[in-house]
């Protein structure tokens, strides 16, 4: 049968139109969030953070990343910002507030999502979220669309740009070290208490103590508790969190988009494209054995004329 340029063209458009609406797409299931009896956390108090930068270089000794500087009175040198060789760092924070000057050391890092808008974003399942709260990465999965770091609404998981065959890396937290029953290598090396690892439920009563006990101690909030569903690193603050840049995010996870766009927007474009392109091939090759079949006869016809 003889394929016109009108008949494939209305062919390719009603089909597309099929592949790209909802019901022509099965979603992916909505992520399962782990039983909160199951989740570990970690209570961050700022108030007792002296940016020592012990925790950075434990986690680039229990990771083998690029060691930090370390000089003769044994200070560490932090780095100054999160990298594929860099999982974590106290940052200095200078803030005037009521009249008063603060020095507040933030330490960054991945803050393991109760529903991490990352796992749900990566269309190939190279993120997952563990029962115990750590969101790992298998880089055998990884196909480098680096939609995790467009997901992130706290901008952590960075791109080895340098690398021949790159990866994303990220902290862990821990996973391997609380799969042999460990604290995580930054809170075991913290001289302050600072860091306080252990179940989430439990540090949230915790850090809710401590707001009672100090009223004027603390802002009275605790970040990471309910933000974006809630997140397994929860921060105590002298100050608001405004004004130490952490981003102000509502309550509601962000997962329900980013699985839209993973499984609905990936597989209907990737279906889509699919379609038009064998569609041109077909098309084409069509159109190439027509002239093969035309040219001899033409060029025969002029011979006998």
């Amino acid at each position: 049968m003889e394929l016109d340029r009108r008949k494939f063209l209305h062919i390719c458009g009603v089909t597309a139109g099929g592949l790209l609406m909802p019901s022509g797409i099965a979603l992916a299931e909505p992520l399962k969030t782990p039983s909160s009896a199951q989740l570990k956390g970690m209570l961050v108090d700022l108030t007792k953070c002296i940016g020592c930068g012990w925790c950075q270089q434990a986690c680039k000794e229990w990771n083998d990343l690029p060691a930090a500087h370390v000089d003769e009175e044994g200070c560490v040198e932090v780095d100054s910002c999160l990298s594929a060789d860099t999982w974590t760092l106290p940052e200095l924070q200078e803030i005037e507030e009521d009249g008063q000057h603060y020095k507040v050391f933030v330490k960054k890092q991945c803050m393991h999502c109760v529903d991490p808008a990352c796992v749900s974003a990566c269309p190939v399942g190279a993120l997952q979220k563990l029962d115990s709260g750590p969101v790992v990465y298998d880089c055998t999965r990884c196909i480098g669309c680096r939609y995790c770091m467009v997901a992130c609404p706290f901008g952590i998981p960075k791109f080895e740009w340098d690398e021949p065959l790159p990866r994303i890396q990220k902290c862990t937290f821990c996973a391997d070290r609380q799969a042999d029953g460990l604290e995580p290598a930054c809170a075991a090396a913290c001289p302050t208490g600072a860091l306080m690892f252990g179940d989430r439920d439990s540090l949230i009563a915790e850090a809710e103590s401590r707001i009672e006990a100090d009223p004027d101690g603390y802002f009275h909030h605790l970040y990471g508790k309910e933000e974006l569903g809630g997140t397994s690193w929860m921060y105590l603050s002298p100050v608001n969190f405004e004004a130490m840049g952490f981003p102000l995010v509502g309550n509601e996870p962000v997962t329900s988009l980013s699985e839209a766009v993973a499984t609905y927007g990936t597989a209907g474009v990737a279906a889509s494209v699919t379609l038009l392109l064998g569609g041109l091939y077909y098309w084409f090759n069509g159109r190439q054995r027509e002239v093969e079949v035309h040219v001899p006869i033409s060029e025969e016809s002029e011979r006998e004329s």
